[in-house]
Formats: C-alpha cells, sequence, structure tokens
C-alpha cells in the first residue's frame, strides 16, 4: 500500500509522526505491506516515512512573511506532482499547512482523480470562516478528520464526509512528565521559580516575537531576583539566534534542544508563541501567556482591507470559544503587557486556579486517548477500497 502524506512546519512534523507510528502499526497488525512517502521534516523521517522534501522550515503567516518561502515551496510543489504523477499512491493525506496542501490537492483532484483524498486537521476555518479555505476542500477531498467538536459541526455542514477523531495530542500527553519528574531530568531544584520562554517555529517569530519576549523577561528577571529561563529550541537553524539574545539581554537561562516537553512541564509559567504548543502548555497543566505578532504592515492590510478579525487567536481559547488564557495579539505584545499579565498568572492564585479548571473543561472537549489510531484506520480502510 502507497501513502503520501503533505504536510508542513514543525508542529505538521509532529503530527504526521504520530499519524506515521499509528499506520505503520495497524499495517503490520493487517499484514499490510505500507509505503510512505511524505513532505515533512526529521520527527515523519524517524517514524519511517521517506522524505520527499523537507518543509518544517518554509512556513510562515502574512503576505510579506511568505515572500521568502515562495520560491521554495513552488519547486517543491512542482517536485511532488512530478512524483504523484509517476507514483500515484492508493491515498493522499493533507495535514494543517493549506496554502500548499489546497495546491497539491486540487491538483490530485484534477489530474489523478482516482486517488482518494483524506484531511486531517484540516484549516481553521471552523474558528475564522472568513479565511475562504472551505470551498476549496469541499471540492477535492473525500474525507475530513477532524480533531475539534466544532471543525467536525463546521464542515459536515459544508456537506464533507467528517468523523471526528479527537485531538492528537492526546495521546502524546497520555504519558506526559510530572513537573517532579522533569525538574529532576533538568537538574532544576524543585523550589526554584523557573520560566518556560517559546519563541518561535518560525523564522518571522524570531523577527517579531523572541526580542519582545526578551525584553520582558530581563525585566522580570529584575523584579524576581531568584527566576531562571528554560528555553527549548523548536528547530536547530534557530538555535544561534536564541543564544544571541539571552547574551544580548543577560539572562539566566539554559538554552535546550529536543526537550520541549521537559521545559514546560517543569515549569511554573509559559511565555510563548501561538500554536499547537499552546495546548500542550495546557494539558501539562501550565499558566501560559500567548504571543502573536505579524508584520505591522501585514497585519494592517488584513484588518484595512481584508477586514480582517480574529478575536481569538490561541488554540486552548478557541477550543472553549472564550478566553482562558491571556492572549496578546498584535500592538498589545509588548513587554508591558508580558510583565503584567505573567505577574499576574505567578502571584494570583484564584487567577491560577480559575486556568486549571479552564485547562480541565477544555481537556474534555478534545476527545479521548487513542486519536491517531482512529485517524490511521480510517486512512487504511479508505486506502483500501
Amino acid at each position: 500500500m502507497q501513502i503520501f502524506i503533505s504536510t508542513g512546519e514543525v508542529s505538521g512534523d509532529l503530527q504526521g509522526a504520530m499519524l506515521i507510528e499509528a499506520l505503520q502499526k495497524q499495517a503490520r497488525a493487517r499484514k499490510i505491506d505500507l509505503n510512505i512517502v511524505a513532505l515533512g521534516g526529521d520527527r515523519m523521517a524517524a517514524a519511517g516515512a521517506k522524505i520527499l522534501a523537507n518543509t518544517t522550515t518554509i512556513g510562515s503567516v502574512g503576505f510579506l512573511e511568505a515572500l521568502p518561502f515562495i520560491l521554495p515551496t513552488l519547486k517543491i510543489q512542482r517536485q511532488t506532482k512530478r512524483y504523484l504523477q509517476s507514483n500515484p499512491p492508493d491515498v493522499v493525506v493533507l495535514i494543517d499547512y493549506p496554502g500548499s496542501n489546497l495546491i497539491i490537492g486540487n491538483y490530485v483532484h484534477k489530474y489523478l482523480p482516482q486517488i482518494p483524498i483524506i484531511y486531517y486537521i484540516a484549516p481553521q476555518d471552523w474558528a475564522v470562516p472568513m479565511l475562504g479555505n472551505a470551498p476549496k476542500i469541499v471540492k477535492i477531498v473525500t474525507k475530513l478528520l477532524a480533531i475539534f467538536p466544532e471543525e467536525a459541526n463546521y464542515f459536515k455542514q459544508k456537506n464533507i464526509d467528517v468523523t471526528w477523531v479527537g485531538h492528537p495530542l492526546l495521546d502524546k500527553m497520555a504519558t506526559s512528565l510530572d513537573r517532579e519528574t522533569a525538574r529532576k531530568l533538568l537538574g532544576i531544584n524543585s523550589k526554584k521559580k523557573v520560566i518556560t520562554l517559546l519563541p518561535a517555529s518560525r523564522h518571522q517569530e524570531i523577527k517579531y516575537l523572541l526580542p519582545v519576549i526578551c525584553q520582558a523577561a530581563r525585566e522580570l528577571q529584575a523584579k524576581l531576583s531568584d527566576i531562571h529561563y528554560l528555553i527549548p529550541v523548536s528547530l536547530s537553524i534557530y538555535r544561534q539566534a536564541i543564544v544571541d539574545a539571552v547574551t544580548t539581554y543577560n539572562l539566566s537561562a539554559t538554552i535546550l534542544e529536543g526537550k520541549t516537553l521537559e521545559a514546560i512541564a517543569a515549569t511554573d509559567l509559559a511565555i510563548t508563541k501561538s500554536g499547537t504548543v499552546n495546548l500542550e502548555i495546557a494539558l501539562l497543566n501550565v499558566p501560559q501567556v500567548v504571543l502573536y505578532r505579524i508584520n505591522p504592515f501585514t497585519a494592517w492590510i488584513a484588518r484595512n482591507l481584508l477586514g480582517f478579525s480574529v478575536p481569538l487567536m490561541s488554540p486552548p481559547n478557541l477550543v472553549v470559544q472564550k478566553k482562558i488564557v491571556p492572549e496578546l495579539q498584535q500592538e498589545e505584545a509588548t513587554a508591558e503587557r508580558i510583565i503584567e499579565e505573567s505577574l499576574d498568572l505567578l502571584e494570583n492564585k484564584v487567577k491560577r486556579e480559575q486556568i486549571l479548571a479552564d485547562y480541565k473543561n477544555m481537556r474534555f472537549l478534545l476527545g479521548e486517548v487513542g486519536v491517531c489510531d482512529r485517524a490511521a484506520d480510517a486512512i487504511l480502510q479508505i486506502a483500501n477500497n
């Protein structure tokens, strides 16, 4: 059986790897000889896929932000189309990454109509309908595997064949570390005040978020003299920028590679970019301050010319459809606001307890463990038909 999986960015590589592991496990149980070729990254390769092209470093959000990645993306798309024509798979699985995936899906639908297309972790039109991806998805997909209940309801109303499988992070976090174990592994005293900084999984976040996070961290360090920072590196190409920032802002910090979950589990607070990592933080019951910033010109175009408005950005807030964690978007993402929200979460016991209660409700809405197995089962069934 031949399966082609297409995704991008760091989070897509993680989700793809988890899915591949489940596909491999179920294929062995069914005595299926499985060959998976993918657009993804190192995690997917380690899980058993042949990587046609690495797409973990070419993701962006915004018009200007996307410009440096247009030519590399077009090159990968051309390479992918040639591969699919020469090696038509039994099924194509698209994971998130709508800008590129919808182009690939449309190509398959038009030129290889015999191949079923499954969208797993669809674009967030259910939360922001003005994204405008739904009509394109309706046109091309055979099956949509939804990870949020509201996502499933939204796409069912578009007359798409939808199955809600739940959120795959539930599987990953089922065996996660507790605070004390994580601290022992990282050599951190149990009484030490620790804040974990998660500034970037995209190039643009190094530019727009890393400086303001480090500025806030420096000022918090002055206010809380015993503080220590943990900074996990999502991709090795960002390590030097983070090292330089830690030096520039004179932070008491430990930079970690490959230990993101340990750094989150061990911490008292996370100051973080917006993205999938917010759910990991929530599932580990860690209070967080979420930041989102893009090029100011891109933000102006989106608001004033396109009428774009995103009242909620962070996944935990989207799941429950209310602001359970503070999120600071664009102009609000200042050092002053980060400090204000961080001190509130560190020192206000009532606020912390409310966040933990809201996390419990959010966790219930994400479904049940076994998500990747349910997704893999649906994919194998469709590929077998």
